[in-house]
């Protein structure tokens, strides 16, 4: 074992605060990593106030890491020292049931590892995430950066990013359909840009008129302001896909009104239950689906670290020192982040 420095929470009504955790000594197939960023997530927050009722403390958060290889096992070799590369919110899976050998590690029938806050698989540890300056992860979830992309920006693709790529792909959005994005925030926003890139029309919709002018500058041909119930007449049965990304409970009837027949409304940021309740004539009479969506497997993060790469698409940030990371969290609270802070843990060493 060796010390790391980091920042943890230590219960669920105090303030994250400096942490010496421990790391491993490389496995023969572990990648050792100096963390240059790490992006802060939503789930960073639930997470460190027990939300959710599974944290287990002390905590370190982070699960979207940018780092650069210090020291590789006998048997990796798709990394070596000097690389710059990526972990993101999966460390480890069972690797032998159908989803792993599928490459959809996160829908694991054991269930995949977190890169925070689960019990390793060989060891029983609890894994301890990336606001530290090193972490030590199988070569299997370790991403490559590719030549050209922005790394802080970067970050937050392995998680902003792939939860909203992965269904656009799975789902098949391409070039002359028309996605609605609803909610634009971290997630939203890279919706929107991933969306566009690959060749779909794609309309923002938004309770707040503040967001329409922030939305067309984020590339949207379209904005709904969806608490307008004429904007929302407007537009029923025009839509292939409905991208949904807000995480508190609210109606969906009204968007799946606005998808055409056999049309899919897909929830990425939802985890409660669905209230008010579906009507089941809003799926039945047009054929629709309403369907989910968690992260990507890490061969599909790569490819979307690569498509990110090709066409210059970053996620909107503000760097952070890990000393202000619990005035990010009062902040992200009130949603005054456009729209993900990243920790430059460069502040780490001062």
């Amino acid at each position: 074992m060796s010390q790391t420095n980091a920042y943890a929470a230590f219960a669920a009504d105090k303030p994250l605060a400096p942490f010496s955790v421990e790391r491993r000594q490389p496995r023969p197939d572990d990648v050792a990593i100096e963390i240059l960023y790490c992006g802060v997530c939503h789930s960073d927050l639930h997470f460190a106030r027990n939300d959710w009722g599974m944290t287990r403390y002390p905590l370190v958060p982070g699960h979207e890491i940018v780092g650069r290889v210090t020291a590789v096992g006998d048997e990796v070799s798709q990394h070596q020292v000097g690389d710059i590369v990526g972990v993101g919110c999966m460390v480890d899976s069972c690797r032998h049931c159908q989803p792993c050998e599928d490459g959809n590690e996160q829908y694991c029938l054991n269930g995949f590892t977190m890169t925070y806050g689960s019990d390793d698989r060989h060891d029983g540890s609890l894994t301890q995430g990336g606001y530290a300056d090193r972490i030590v992860v199988s070569e299997h979830f370790v991403l490559r950066m590719p030549e050209g992309i922005d790394l802080a920006s970067a970050a937050p693709i392995l998680c902003a990013g792939i939860t909203t790529y992965s269904p656009l792909k799975h789902y098949g959005v391409k070039p002359g359909h028309k996605v609605g994005v609803i909610g634009m925030g971290g997630l939203g926003h890279m919706g929107v840009k991933l969306a566009k890139a690959l060749g779909a029309e794609v309309t923002v919709f938004t309770r707040s008129e503040a967001k329409v002018e922030e939305a067309r500058r984020h590339g949207a041909h379209h904005v709904v302001v969806s608490t307008d119930e004429e904007q929302m007449a407007a537009v029923a049965e025009t839509y292939d896909f409905m991208l949904d990304t807000v995480p508190v409970q609210h109606d969906l009837n009204p968007y799946l009104a606005a998808l055409k027949y056999d049309g899919t409304h897909i929830l990425v940021g939802l985890l409660d239950p669905i209230e008010p309740a579906v009507q089941g004539a809003n799926l039945v009479f047009k054929r629709r689906v309403l369907a989910g969506s968690l992260i990507g497997g890490i061969e599909e993060t790569q490819e979307l670290l690569d498509f990110c790469a090709e066409h210059d698409i970053r996620c909107d940030i503000e760097t952070v020192n890990i000393q202000d990371i619990n005035t990010a969290f009062e902040r992200m609270e009130k949603g005054d982040v456009r729209y993900r802070f990243v920790i430059d843990m460069a502040s780490l060493k001062e």
